[in-house]
């Protein structure tokens, strides 16, 4: 997975599915320049042994996923929640990730599985696109129901 770092104002906010193997086109020019946006790797920043996303995750490189389900038409992740409503099938669930809320940069939120794979032999940090888990913060989001601090689940479902 890459997207923008974690400190740049003028970053995007979508995360992408960068492939193994790229290509570039016939025509390019090497080097760094400031007159240009910047991809990076992301990372997996969970720390003080979050709920179950432990530290063996931590600075490890973040694969991308793509969730594909022949036959559905709609694919929709759902944050507070382990299963999905009725007549939906789920994919997989986990924990609602994004980036820091201190960092400069946008992010997204996505849910992560409860089993996230890792690529291997990844675990210096880089930096780059980070990944946090996200919890609630109480106010507009009433407590109860939820609780203030308290990491989110999400869950990926089809249909």
């Amino acid at each position: 997975m890459g997207g923008s770092y974690f400190q740049h104002e003028g970053a995007a906010v979508d995360y992408l599915c960068m492939p193994e193997n790229p290509d570039f086109n016939y025509k390019y020019k090497d080097g760094v320049s400031t007159y240009r946006g910047y991809v990076f790797g992301a990372e997996y920043e969970s720390q003080d042994n979050d709920v179950d996303i432990d530290q063996t995750y931590l600075d490890k490189d973040v694969p991308c996923a793509v969730c594909r389900i022949i036959g559905s038409t709609s694919i929709l992740m759902i944050p507070g929640k382990t299963k999905c409503e009725n007549s939906w099938s789920e994919q997989y669930s986990g924990y609602l990730m994004s980036g820091r809320y201190l960092h400069k940069a946008a992010s997204q939120y996505i849910c992560v599985d409860k089993d996230a794979e890792v690529i291997p032999g990844s675990s210096t940090p880089t930096d780059g696109v980070l990944v946090y888990p996200v919890e609630v913060r109480c106010g507009s989001l009433k407590c109860p129901p939820y609780s203030e601090g308290r990491e989110l689940a999400c869950v990926v479902c089809s249909k």
